[in-house]
């Protein structure tokens, strides 16, 4: 089970990763796992039903691109930020990651509005399901009777065959990994406040050093 960090009060890191599987340290962060789940959804959505021909405006090859390159930048830039030496350019790509996750969410809403689908509220029952959802990697079981998971694999759900309902759900899921996104900005900027940055550091090294 992976160690629970806190920035200001708010977990970072799931508590639900397999045992001895290791990963980049990133890869352990709800706002990335879910990046990733809204990610495939997304590619799983645009294949359904973007791309359909059934769709009004078939075959929304501009949208198409659009909404993949949104979803994509969300935990891209979160794998970024992390990896790089500066705080700063950390919070600064988290916050990229956090217009990326809103523009996809607008597309949505978008797509729903425009085919006079419904935008379910947060008190709908199916919202209340999509809510509940708590991301985390599959244990590679190789030998399962039924289909193995990839120690790669996130516990993604079933994307619905009903259009109105798969948006709403990657809709919920843009929903909530915005409020991760923000609260995980916040605690990160706490952190720079207490710590200082990276260019702060070096000069405090520098400092130290030249005093000896």
């Amino acid at each position: 089970m992976r160690k629970i960090r806190e920035f200001g009060g708010f977990r970072v890191f799931s508590m639900n990763t397999p045992m001895g599987q290791s990963r980049p340290g990133y890869e352990y962060l709800i706002v990335y796992m879910l990046g990733k789940v809204i990610q495939d959804l997304t590619f799983q959505f645009c294949q359904r039903f973007l791309k359909s021909p059934k769709d009004p405006t078939y075959p929304n090859f501009k949208l198409v691109e659009q909404v993949n390159g949104a979803a994509r930048s969300n935990p891209q830039n979160v794998a970024e930020g992390y990896t790089g030496e500066s705080l700063s350019s950390y919070i600064m790509l988290v916050g990229v990651a956090n217009g990326s996750n809103e523009e996809l969410a607008k597309d949505l809403e978008d797509y729903l509005r425009q085919r006079n689908l419904p935008i379910w509220g947060k008190d709908h029952p199916k919202v209340r399901e999509f809510r509940a959802f708590r991301v985390f990697w599959l244990p590679n079981s190789p030998n399962s009777q039924s289909s193995p998971s990839s120690p790669n694999s996130l516990n993604t759900p079933i994307l619905s065959s009903d259009p109105a309902e798969a948006a709403n759900m990657v809709l919920t899921f843009c929903r909530m990994e915005g409020y991760l996104l923000s609260q995980h900005i916040k605690s990160l900027e706490v952190k720079h406040a207490k710590e200082g940055g990276f260019r702060e550091n070096l000069l405090k090294k520098r400092l130290d050093y030249r005093r000896k």
